[in-house]
């Protein structure tokens, strides 16, 4: 029968990934991402340019050029073309991952060839991670929920240290740094933004994030914490002009070290995918990562073209989408297009950097704190009663713990293995993959109906209770007999189990 008029079909309505929002609401929600985002992508060049010899105006140029790029990544994640793009509301940005090689690389060679190395570095690894991503998609098969469930958590975990470092300052070096006005101000945006999410309803509610940095940077002012210097100096334009730096050079150590900084890339990115795909209610399927792949990577091979880093995922935006419950694409593509006026217009930089750190570590607690919430969320479907399942997650936090909680407990190994020792989020995942392939895959038996001790004896069988091997009153005489299969459960991650005592 057809469907009444004036009501869509569920094959004709559109899933929220897909829909438009006004354009007043699509700006201020893309806004709000680029807010949270901003001081993530701003800070792998603040520490790299110096260590690079630049000077504080190239720096700044070197910023620009990371927001340029950045937005362009997301671009490719959010709208995408061909098969690049996961077309789902995913952020990109400078991957923190290779600060620490970048730093060493600019260490090892003249401050007028560090850049040029870097960014040839970076163009093989984009290229390489490119032409890997259908083979590292299809690792999508070992993320059951008890190993999304983990990895999610580790994310919201491991970045709620980030939070915590700019609600102190962000700079460790400054006097300031953990003073009770910068801590002070961060608990006060921190009770703005939940009291908004409280009492506001509707989009208001959803742009509670955004409404609460701006409050804490309009109570900043007075106190103090708001720098506008940034704002007096900044130019009105500045394009990122292409190889600004020098022609890319191609260093094999460097290479080697960048390509390894990809593979770890590639597997947050995959994690932070599986994740998305959860909250937003479209599982990431193989293809789905395939296509964010490609985005990724296709994104840091051409980011050094426009004096840019390697891209991945942002996972707080993530705990954005989580929180807002806004879940279309086209708001994150929103904030791409934001972030590219930002690169061109250093004006507008400044607007948004006027925002104090120790705001956005109050708002960044709750971001971040959302999806941490929402692994725990993915483990409460994991059948965490099944005890191996138990000791995987147990395993893989804590080993996904360490560098968190003992930053220096690597610092004895060879700095080669830092780059995936570093990331709790990297060595958590890997150690989940390997506990669940080993305990719910690899070498386990055909499980076996365990005793119940409820059952009643052999003996003291109901009497009543039908014989099974009597013949069925409502099959006619002389019926062929259609023999019984037993039941069978999904066998993915071992969660369900064939059982025909059940």
């Amino acid at each position: 029968m057809a469907a009444p008029t004036g009501q869509k079909s569920e094959v004709d309505r559109k899933h929220p990934v897909d829909e438009t929002l006004p354009p007043f609401k699509m700006f201020t929600s893309g806004l709000q991402h680029v807010a949270a985002m901003y001081a993530g992508v701003v800070a792998p060049p603040m520490i790299v340019g110096p260590a690079c010899g630049l000077s504080p105006t190239e720096t700044a140029f070197l910023m620009g050029a990371s927001l340029f790029t950045a937005g362009i990544a997301t671009l490719l994640q959010t709208l995408g073309f061909w098969k690049v793009g996961a077309k789902l509301p995913f952020v990109n940005g400078v991957s923190f991952a290779g600060v620490t090689p970048m730093v060493a690389i600019a260490k090892e060679h003249s401050p007028h060839d560090a850049l040029p190395i870097i960014f040839g570095a970076v163009i093989v690894a984009g290229v390489l991670g490119f032409l890997l991503a259908p083979y590292f998609s299809k690792l999508v098969r070992f993320f059951p929920p008890v190993v999304t469930g983990t990895v999610i958590t580790l994310i919201g975990v491991s970045l709620l240290p980030v939070a915590f470092r700019w609600s102190q300052g962000g700079n460790e070096q400054a006097a300031n740094y953990g003073s009770l006005k910068n801590i002070g101000m961060a608990a006060a945006t921190f009770l703005i933004v939940l009291v908004l999410r409280r009492v506001l309803r509707g989009f208001l509610q959803q742009i509670a994030i955004l409404l609460g940095l701006v409050a804490g940077t309009l109570v900043a002012v007075p106190v103090g914490l708001t720098d506008f210097s940034a704002l007096t100096k900044a130019s009105l334009i500045g394009f990122p002009t292409p190889f600004h730096f020098g022609a890319p050079q191609f260093d094999v150590a460097a290479v080697i070290s960048m390509c390894i900084v990809m593979l770890v890339c590639m597997t947050e990115s995959t994690a932070d995918m599986l994740a998305l795909g959860k909250i937003v209610g479209r599982p990431a399927d193989e293809r789905t990562i395939e296509g964010g792949l490609r985005a990724d990577t296709l994104g840091t091979a051409v980011s050094p073209l426009f004096n840019g880093f390697a891209n991945s995922a942002f996972a707080q935006n993530i705990g954005l989408v989580a929180m807002t419950k806004v879940r279309s694409r086209f708001v994150v593509a929103t904030s791409g297009a934001i972030l590219v006026v930002l690169g061109l217009c250093p004006v507008a930089a400044s607007i948004i950097s006027l925002v104090p750190l120790p705001v956005l570590g109050g708002a960044g607690i709750v971001l971040f704190g959302s999806v941490a919430a929402s692994g725990v969320q993915t483990l409460a479907t994991a059948a965490m009663e099944k005890g191996e399942n138990s000791l995987i997650v147990a395993a893989a936090l804590g080993i996904g713990l360490i560098p968190i909680a003992a930053p220096e407990f690597y610092h004895n190994f060879p700095k080669d293995l830092l780059v995936v020792l570093d990331s709790g989020i990297s060595t958590g995942c890997l150690v989940a993959i390997v506990l669940n392939l080993a305990f719910n895959h690899f070498g386990s038996k055909a499980p076996s109906a365990p005793a119940d001790p409820h059952a009643p004896e052999p003996h003291a069988a109901d009497p009543h209770a039908p014989d099974p091997h009597a013949p069925d009153p409502h099959v006619p005489a002389g019926a062929p007999e259609v023999p019984r299969q037993p039941d069978r459960g999904r066998m993915d991650d071992g969660e369900t189990a064939t059982s025909p005592a059940h």
